[in-house]
């Protein structure tokens, strides 16, 4: 049967001088794919504004809106109800013959952009010291089970602390501390397993909280975040190495990127010397089964209404009329 939540995603900037100019990129609205269907989302703006959307190149759902009167505080309030269905089970492993169909995806130059490093999934030579490492210890006699290692690997490595890395924080300073938050640890598998020559892309998004009658705990922070890997026959599947489990239906998508970089949940510019200050308030709960939607519009009512026809003697006058018409 589907699961359904709902999610209140409150964003407040408070800055110590007025401001003017605000210029927002929002992407909080959750995606409606494959087991996933966003039913609702609305968007609202303190001080208020018009709102306008669009799709990027991944399908990732981006409203934007400009604040012209000065203020010192603005807040952006997203609300959405979501569905997820039953997805079917990843397999124990997929055949050895996948490295070879992923070899020929990177010659073709299919997925390029998720098998290359990027802004905040570099291949430094830490990241490549680890991966080495984490390659040769977890082993993998396909690609399946290569990144279930990577992703125990990588929860047994690093300790999850919150607020201990920036949204900004280079991949090192998580491999350098050993610690970090759900970012880092999607960070470091993506750039991992890019160099096994997986294709991996980063996902945000929500994770909604465990019933009393579960036993794994999970970790989560305002927002979430867990990486996603191309597998020959699969397809995109979630993995989730903070919490060391494959996504499933606790986990919200709401946008995909090579990393954070493509997909932050705010992302804006205003004009003023002031400095700013950032607090985020995520809930996610579970819901019912939403009601029928109602129309936007009433339907049209249509009257019936009897027209007599036109005597023969004002058929000619109305053409007549129509003609006059015609040539001025």
């Amino acid at each position: 049967m589907p699961t359904y939540y709902s999610i209140r995603h409150v964003t407040r900037f408070s800055y110590d001088a007025p401001v003017n100019e605000s210029l927002m990129e929002v992407r909080m609205q959750p995606r409606s794919e494959g087991a996933q269907r966003c039913l609702r989302f609305e968007l609202g703006v303190t001080p208020r504004a018009r709102v306008l959307a669009y799709l990027d190149v991944l399908s990732n759902s981006v409203h934007h809106f400009d604040t012209p009167p000065r203020h010192t505080e603005l807040t952006i309030t997203a609300r959405a109800q979501v569905q997820l269905d039953p997805m079917p089970g990843v397999p124990a492993a997929v055949a050895t013959a996948a490295w070879a169909e992923l070899e020929q995806v990177a010659a073709r130059g299919d997925q390029w952009d998720y098998l290359q490093p990027s802004h905040f999934a570099a291949w430094t030579p830490s990241l490549v010291e680890y991966a080495g490492a984490a390659r040769t210890s977890g082993g993998g006699a396909d690609p399946l089970t290569a990144m279930r290692a990577l992703m125990a690997a990588i929860h047994r490595d690093f300790e999850y602390v919150p607020k201990s890395t920036r949204v900004d924080s280079p991949i090192d300073d998580a491999l350098a501390t050993r610690r970090g938050v759900c970012q880092d640890f999607a960070h470091i598998m993506i750039a991992a397993g890019r160099r096994l020559g997986v294709p991996c892309r980063y996902v945000s998004g929500y994770i909604a909280p465990q019933s009393k009658e579960d036993r794994i705990t999970l970790v989560a922070s305002a927002t979430h975040a867990w990486v996603e890997a191309m597998l020959p026959g699969l397809g995109w599947v979630g993995l989730d190495p903070t919490n060391d489990i494959e996504a499933g239906l606790r986990h919200i998508r709401v946008a995909v990127g090579r990393d954070y970089a493509d997909v932050p949940p705010t992302r804006g510019i205003y004009k003023g010397g002031a400095k700013s200050a950032l607090s985020v308030t995520v809930e996610v709960a579970p819901s019912d089964a939403p009601k029928a939607l109602e129309p936007m519009l009433p339907e049209p009512q249509w009257l019936q209404q009897e027209v007599a026809p036109l005597a023969d003697a004002d058929l000619e006058r109305e053409n007549q009329k129509q003609q006059q018409q015609q040539q001025q």
